[in-house]
C-alpha cells in the first residue's frame, strides 16, 4: 500500500464556509467542499474510480457513526499518523455528489484551529488535501484498495518545500524515507548529512526508475 495525497485548491474544491450559532454563545465554523475527485486523471497522474471513492467515503462515515473522531491537520503531514498537536478540525460527514467525494469539516478550538480561523477571517483561500493509502497501477494510474485516513487543510496545495510530488511521495514510501526527508530539511552546511542524503536520493531515483 502506498501513501497517497491529493491536493485541491479552494477553487477546485468549491470550498464554502458556514458559521452556526452555538447553544451557549459563539459560533462553530465549518468548511464544505470536494475532498477528492473521481473518474478523472488528477494533477498527480492518478485516476480514482468512483467506486473506490464511494467505498472510502462509506468507511469514513461508518467510523463517525460508530463514535470515532476523524481528525485532520493543518498543512502537509509526512505520514498517515494523526499528530494531535497539529489537529485543526474534524470531519463531521462525507458524501458522494456525482463522481466526487465531498466533506464537511468542523474547525476546532485548538491552536491550529485558531490559526485556520484567523486565515479565513483574513481572506486566505484555503484548500484541502486528502490523505490515505492504496495501490496504483503504474501503466494507467488507476488507484485500487483506496482508504481515506483524513482530509487536511492546506494554504498552498502543493508538495512541501517545493519537492516534486513524485519525489516527495517516493521518499515517504521508501525504506528510511522519513529519515531522508528530515535530513533533507536539516542538510544546509552539514557535509555528513549531505553525503548520506545524496546516497539515499540516488537509491530513490533508481527505485522510481526515472
Amino acid at each position: 500500500m502506498l501513501y497517497l495525497r491529493e491536493n485541491l485548491t479552494s477553487k477546485e474544491a468549491n470550498v464554502v464556509y458556514e458559521a452556526m450559532d452555538k447553544p451557549n454563545g459563539g459560533k462553530d465554523l465549518y468548511m464544505k467542499g470536494i475532498c477528492i475527485q473521481g473518474g478523472v486523471e488528477n494533477a498527480n497522474k492518478r485516476v480514482y474510480p468512483v467506486k473506490e471513492i464511494t467505498t472510502a467515503v462509506s468507511t469514513i462515515n461508518e467510523q463517525i457513526k460508530n463514535g470515532n473522531s476523524v481528525l485532520g491537520e493543518v498543512d502537509h503531514p509526512d505520514d498517515l499518523k494523526i499528530n494531535l498537536d497539529r489537529v485543526s478540525h474534524m470531519i463531521e460527514s462525507m458524501w458522494m455528489d456525482g463522481p466526487n467525494g465531498y466533506g464537511k469539516l468542523k474547525i476546532l478550538e485548538t491552536p491550529m484551529g485558531s490559526l485556520v480561523r484567523t486565515m479565513i477571517d483574513g481572506g486566505v483561500n484555503l484548500g484541502v488535501s486528502s490523505r490515505g493509502s492504496g495501490n496504483v497501477t503504474e501503466s494507467t494510474g488507476q488507484v485500487a484498495d483506496f482508504e481515506i485516513v483524513t482530509v487536511d487543510i492546506v494554504a498552498q496545495p502543493s508538495a512541501p518545500n517545493a519537492y516534486p510530488v513524485a519525489i516527495y511521495e517516493g521518499l515517504l514510501n521508501m525504506r528510511n524515507g522519513h529519515k531522508v526527508l528530515e535530513m533533507a530539511r536539516d542538510a544546509n552546511g552539514d557535509a555528513r548529512v549531505q553525503k548520506y542524503l545524496k546516497n539515499e536520493m540516488t537509491r530513490l531515483i533508481q527505485d522510481l526508475k526515472i
